[in-house]
């Protein structure tokens, strides 16, 4: 594990804050743009006899949200990795 430098460690910063809040603007979309506002739109679309609103507001943002961690996990230890700052096995 190399220190970053200030310049380094600036950018490194900023697309983590920037990976963030991409995420977290998805997981908003999801979590209350479907499960809450457009919640009677999607519920004329039925998969499986469910009505695709109530699913999202039940399950499918909390599927979303477990996804999200594990793309934020994925992109981080990709970041790591290019800045040199990944753990060691």
């Amino acid at each position: 594990m190399s220190p970053l430098n200030d310049e380094q460690a600036k950018e490194y910063w900023r697309r983590n804050v920037s990976l963030m809040v991409k995420l977290l603007v998805i997981w908003f979309v999801v979590s209350y743009g479907f499960g809450i506002i457009l919640f009677d739109v999607l519920n004329q679309i039925q998969i499986g006899g469910y009505k695709l609103g109530f699913w999202f507001a039940q399950q499918g943002s909390i599927y979303v949200f477990v996804g999200l961690i594990f793309y934020y996990a994925k992109k981080m230890a990709a970041l790591d990795r290019e800045f040199g700052v990944e753990e060691e096995e």
